[in-house]
């Protein structure tokens, strides 16, 4: 099953807020400043004709009467794991998707709970009794085609549940539009019509060698992964099981990224970001027990119709996740490969991971002084909280360190 949360911010706040039931609701970027983008909208603001990801702005043109929500990141994140304890009631096979979506599978459980449509009929009531937030289920014999039941059919039928099966595929499946395909978006839609697949089942009926084929003559490269991805999507073939550990595997890399508030133009501004995304990566490594022997470094300008920036990466002379060792060879990283124009957005991180207690010494060993200041200030900040102790260049105009400390995700706590 893939288990789905309607408006799932939306809902949170409603559930929290029962004089706003009947107004429409959505949770939004900044209300004070009457701008940002609609993250979520509840069924009734949609109704009304506002969608998620447009402007405030563009919103409260189209519904003047809109209750807006500031985002309280914590709190969805909260509400989501006491969703994911109600599903542990029924299965210990419980895979978050993401915030609101979660895959679960309860092949072994219908002798304690019934049927899979009395399982998911329990489960959504225990979750609106306890949360307040509705579920819609999607049903299937894997989690591909579980996921498209839901966002094909739950979504959209009372009571919130679609049951897919394997041999109704042809039927139910097949008909449907490419574009409502799961990893199928509107870039990929042109280049399937352009091929002749206007429908799911115009792509699932091809040979899989043909496929490959068509695609690697319109890409004009080798694409067979990907034609092999969506040709089982289509066909519904997904053998990746449900596992609570999705999450669990090692890290092949740790990073950080920042939207800046405004272009960025000096060296000076853009080094004092730098150092802050320096101390978050170097922060998050040290908390996981990694030293990285790579950094990457990459940017982008605010102008995405004449996309400007760079992404590269440097191997440094040893492994590190001493903040101000990473920042020097991030610097001189940006400095060796930037053109000068402003800059949006900022981005800095690790890779090469290897465990920090199995490093080999240098002669001039500065690690171990670096990090054992950095062990005092992270468990400060652990205690405390991030704005206990910060640098002082965070508090020049330049500095986003303050304001990041208050938001998880990019979205207010």
């Amino acid at each position: 099953m893939l288990a789905d949360c309607q408006s799932f911010y939306a809902s949170v706040e409603k559930a929290a807020h029962p004089e706003y039931a009947d107004r429409p609701l959505v949770v939004a970027g900044d209300p004070e400043r009457r701008s940002g983008i609609i993250l979520a909208a509840c069924p009734l603001a949609k109704e009304l004709g506002v969608t998620t990801a447009e402007t405030l702005r563009e919103a409260l043109a189209k519904c003047p009467q809109l209750v807006v929500m500031k985002p309280r990141m914590q709190t969805y994140i909260d509400v989501s794991t006491k969703i994911t304890e109600i599903l542990r009631r029924y299965t210990d096979l419980v895979e978050p998707y993401s915030i609101d979506e979660q895959f679960i599978d309860v092949t072994g459980s219908a002798q304690l709970f019934g049927t899979p449509e009395q399982i998911a009929t329990a489960i959504q009531a225990e979750v609106r009794t306890e949360t307040g937030v509705y579920t819609r289920l999607g049903i299937s014999y894997s989690k591909v085609t579980a996921k498209m039941a839901c966002d094909m059919w739950a979504k959209k039928v009372p009571g919130g549940q679609f049951v897919l099966t394997k041999e109704e595929l042809p039927k139910q499946l097949w008909p449907q539009p490419i574009h409502k395909m799961f990893m199928v978006g509107s870039r990929m839609t042109q280049h399937f019509l352009a091929m002749g697949m206007p429908t799911i089942g115009h792509l699932a009926r091809t040979p899989l060698a043909e496929l490959k084929v068509l695609m690697r003559r319109r890409f004009h490269k080798n694409c067979d992964i990907d034609a092999e991805l969506y040709w089982r999507i289509a066909n519904g073939i997904d053998d990746s099981p449900v596992s609570p550990f999705t999450h669990e595997a090692p890290p092949t890399q740790i990073g950080h990224q920042i939207t800046l508030p405004r272009d960025y133009g000096t060296l000076a501004d853009i080094k004092v970001v730098l150092l802050e995304l320096a101390e978050l990566v170097c922060q998050r490594a040290r908390r996981n027990g990694y030293m990285g022997g790579v950094v990457f470094v990459g940017c982008q300008g605010a102008d995405f119709d004449r996309p400007t920036g760079f992404y590269k990466q440097m191997k440094m002379p040893d492994p590190t996740n001493a903040t101000i060792q990473l920042y020097r060879s991030a610097v001189q990283l940006f400095q060796r490969h930037w053109n000068g124009l402003p800059v949006r957005k900022v981005g800095m991180g690790l890779s090469q991971l290897v465990n920090e207690e199995q490093y080999q010494l240098t002669m001039f060993e500065e690690r171990e002084k670096y990090r054992a200041l950095e062990r005092t200030t992270d468990a400060l900040k652990l205690r405390f909280g991030d704005t206990v102790i910060m640098r002082a260049v965070s508090a020049s105009a330049a500095g986003q360190a303050k304001d990041r400390a208050g938001k998880i995700g990019g979205h207010y706590k």
